[in-house]
């Protein structure tokens, strides 16, 4: 699997470009790296080459895959997650990126003042309007902003997208444009404090950094196609 370390490198090569074109520094966007479907030897061998923050999208792989790995990797989760699901995955996870109603943040920040954890969140924001996707409209996470505010043992650090699949990755970026100028509506309209852009896979991260991601989701780029 040595195709992986050079993936990495041509990756963050990518990545350090795309910051330079947008006048930003390579170390504003954190590199997440999605490694849902692969097995754990591919995870261990991209974890020589890069700082050991993964992802996964499906609670059941990740409650197999992540006990056979080191305590030290960091793991985030990038799915769709349902209210039943959240007491397991709560314990191996340090964010969660799919945040898509208040109801689902209301029983993540319940269940974790009684496990004793407080993870971090991003709310996803379907600005696309895309009938495909979870996730708030602008007009509704204007609604509710206020509440996710208020919860005490998430901690709201940021918005969260996926744009509509399309032929041509340069078709994201006015969505891509529009969660970070939402982010900069809601910071100021609500004194808000959101640094977190989680915008960007492996088609079009280059983009997504150059309209302001501080984290990308890549995954087929780095281990190969699913």
């Amino acid at each position: 699997m040595s195709h992986i370390s050079d993936n990495l490198t041509e990756i963050r090569e990518l990545m350090a470009a795309a910051a330079e074109r947008s006048g930003r520094k390579p170390g504003d966007t954190t590199l997440l790296v999605v490694s849902k479907t692969f097995p754990p030897e591919a995870i261990r061998e991209a974890a020589e080459h890069t700082d050991p923050v993964f992802a996964e999208s499906r609670v059941q792989e990740a409650l197999e895959k992540i006990p056979q790995l080191p305590a030290h990797y960091r793991w985030h989760f990038i799915g769709h997650l349902q209210s039943n699901k959240i007491r397991k995955i709560l314990p191996l996870v340090e964010t969660i990126h799919s945040i898509d109603s208040l109801a689902i943040a209301q029983d993540i920040d319940r269940i974790a003042g009684e496990i004793g954890v407080r993870p971090q969140g991003y709310v996803q924001v379907n600005v696309a309007n895309d009938a495909a996707k979870f996730g708030f409209s602008p007009t509704t996470v204007r609604r509710d902003l206020e509440a996710l505010l208020r919860l005490q043992h998430l901690d709201i650090i940021g918005l969260m997208t996926i744009p509509p699949a399309v032929k041509d990755s340069g078709e994201s970026r006015p969505h891509f444009a529009a969660l970070r100028q939402l982010r900069d509506a809601l910071e100021s309209e609500f004194q808000a404090n959101l640094p977190g852009l989680s915008m960007g896979m492996s088609d079009d991260f280059s983009i997504a950094i150059e309209e302001g991601a501080t984290i990308v989701r890549v995954g087929s780029r780095i281990f190969g196609r699913r």
